[in-house]
């Protein structure tokens, strides 16, 4: 049976708790979906991956996609670049030592997540940087230049 949630709970994405004798219970996430921690008491193996948020625009010469991985090691965060695609991978570790009944409130997203971003136009994935600071993952992919021109001289044998 699913709970129909508050405007407070719509507007911020928040989840509410179930209680100890209140079986029924669906935690909803953001996206109206249950979220992780709904399905974590079914079975962690039957997880969905959270969805990041991100912007994405453009300058002269790049794409430039942004998002917020605040609490993420870089090494739990895999980037895939294709000419017309960006997969981002990654994993937020929760703190196993405080026991669940302890929590007032739960609406941080803990465990797997990935985002796929159709690019508006072919990029140079060789020639992409990724850079994290303070939580923020900023990654600039070069656009490719299908206006450059280049000479080719014929070479005698």
């Amino acid at each position: 049976m699913q709970q129909k949630r508050s405007f407070f709970q719509r507007l911020t994405g928040g989840i509410r708790l179930p209680e100890k004798d209140d079986e029924e219970v669906v935690i909803l996430g953001g996206n109206g979906k249950p979220s992780r921690d709904a399905i974590a008491y079914e079975s962690d193996e039957d997880a969905e991956d959270g969805e990041l948020t991100i912007d994405m625009y453009q300058t002269a010469n790049e794409i430039i996609v942004q998002t917020m991985t605040a609490g993420v090691r870089p090494e739990d965060l895999q980037i895939n670049i294709t000419r017309d695609m960006v997969t981002i991978r990654g994993k937020r570790e929760a703190n196993r030592m405080i026991d669940d009944g302890d929590y007032f409130m739960r609406e941080l997203y803990w465990g797997t997540f990935s985002r796929s971003i159709l690019l508006p136009q072919e990029v140079e994935p060789d020639r992409a940087e990724a850079i994290e600071r303070n939580g923020l993952l900023v990654i600039k992919i070069p656009k490719i230049d299908k206006q450059k021109k280049a000479n080719v001289k014929v070479k005698s044998l």
